[in-house]
Protein backbone atom coordinates (compact mmCIF):
# COMPACT_ATOMS: atom_id res chain seq x y z
CA UNK A 1 0.00 0.00 0.00
CA UNK A 2 1.54 3.18 -1.04
CA UNK A 3 1.01 6.08 1.12
CA UNK A 4 0.17 9.48 -0.77
CA UNK A 5 1.00 12.78 0.33
CA UNK A 6 -0.52 15.93 0.51
CA UNK A 7 2.42 18.70 0.17
CA UNK A 8 5.07 18.44 -2.01
CA UNK A 9 8.91 18.83 -1.23
CA UNK A 10 11.02 21.64 -2.66
CA UNK A 11 14.94 22.58 -1.97
CA UNK A 12 15.69 26.00 -2.00
CA UNK A 13 18.93 27.39 -1.16
CA UNK A 14 20.31 30.66 0.15
CA UNK A 15 23.27 32.63 0.96
CA UNK A 16 24.15 31.74 4.55
CA UNK A 17 23.63 35.48 6.06
CA UNK A 18 20.29 35.39 4.65
CA UNK A 19 19.44 31.38 5.83
CA UNK A 20 20.38 32.81 9.10
CA UNK A 21 17.73 35.70 8.79
CA UNK A 22 15.13 33.13 7.79
CA UNK A 23 15.65 30.82 10.56
CA UNK A 24 16.07 33.90 12.71
CA UNK A 25 12.13 35.27 11.13
CA UNK A 26 10.82 31.91 12.01
CA UNK A 27 12.00 31.76 15.58
CA UNK A 28 10.50 35.11 16.38
CA UNK A 29 7.26 34.33 14.72
CA UNK A 30 7.32 31.13 15.95
CA UNK A 31 7.18 29.37 12.77
CA UNK A 32 8.59 26.53 10.99
CA UNK A 33 10.23 27.61 7.41
CA UNK A 34 7.92 25.80 5.51
CA UNK A 35 5.07 28.07 7.44
CA UNK A 36 6.97 31.02 6.80
CA UNK A 37 7.60 30.18 2.64
CA UNK A 38 3.68 29.16 2.59
CA UNK A 39 2.63 32.90 3.92
CA UNK A 40 5.09 34.32 1.62
CA UNK A 41 3.60 32.71 -1.10
CA UNK A 42 0.29 33.12 -0.47
CA UNK A 43 1.53 37.01 0.01
CA UNK A 44 3.17 37.12 -3.55
CA UNK A 45 0.18 35.40 -5.46
CA UNK A 46 -1.85 38.06 -3.54
CA UNK A 47 0.00 41.08 -4.88
CA UNK A 48 0.30 39.74 -8.40
CA UNK A 49 -3.40 39.21 -8.51
CA UNK A 50 -3.71 43.41 -7.16
CA UNK A 51 -1.15 44.29 -9.91
CA UNK A 52 -3.30 42.35 -12.51
CA UNK A 53 -6.23 43.86 -11.42
CA UNK A 54 -4.58 48.00 -11.29
CA UNK A 55 -3.03 47.09 -14.67
CA UNK A 56 -6.44 46.20 -15.81
CA UNK A 57 -8.40 49.27 -13.98
CA UNK A 58 -5.26 51.66 -16.09
CA UNK A 59 -6.13 50.46 -19.26
CA UNK A 60 -9.69 50.83 -18.99
CA UNK A 61 -9.74 54.73 -17.13
CA UNK A 62 -6.75 55.65 -19.88
CA UNK A 63 -8.48 53.40 -23.26
CA UNK A 64 -12.01 53.02 -22.42
CA UNK A 65 -13.41 50.77 -24.62
CA UNK A 66 -16.17 48.06 -24.28
CA UNK A 67 -15.87 44.57 -22.30
CA UNK A 68 -12.89 45.89 -20.30
CA UNK A 69 -15.14 46.28 -17.26
CA UNK A 70 -16.06 42.74 -18.22
CA UNK A 71 -12.62 41.43 -18.49
CA UNK A 72 -11.88 42.49 -14.73
CA UNK A 73 -15.15 41.00 -13.59
CA UNK A 74 -14.13 37.75 -15.21
CA UNK A 75 -10.62 38.07 -13.46
CA UNK A 76 -12.31 38.25 -10.18
CA UNK A 77 -14.72 35.06 -10.45
CA UNK A 78 -11.16 33.51 -11.82
CA UNK A 79 -9.33 34.35 -8.68
CA UNK A 80 -12.28 34.01 -6.10
CA UNK A 81 -12.54 29.76 -7.72
CA UNK A 82 -9.03 29.38 -7.71
CA UNK A 83 -8.99 30.72 -3.74
CA UNK A 84 -12.32 28.69 -3.02
CA UNK A 85 -10.64 25.57 -4.84
CA UNK A 86 -7.28 25.59 -2.83
CA UNK A 87 -6.40 24.76 0.08
CA UNK A 88 -7.79 27.20 3.51
CA UNK A 89 -4.51 28.42 5.42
Amino acid sequence: MTIRRNSRVFTISFPEPLARQVEQTAREESRNISELFREAWRLYKLHSIERHVEAARRRALNNPSPGQEDEIEAYVDEVRRERSAGPRA
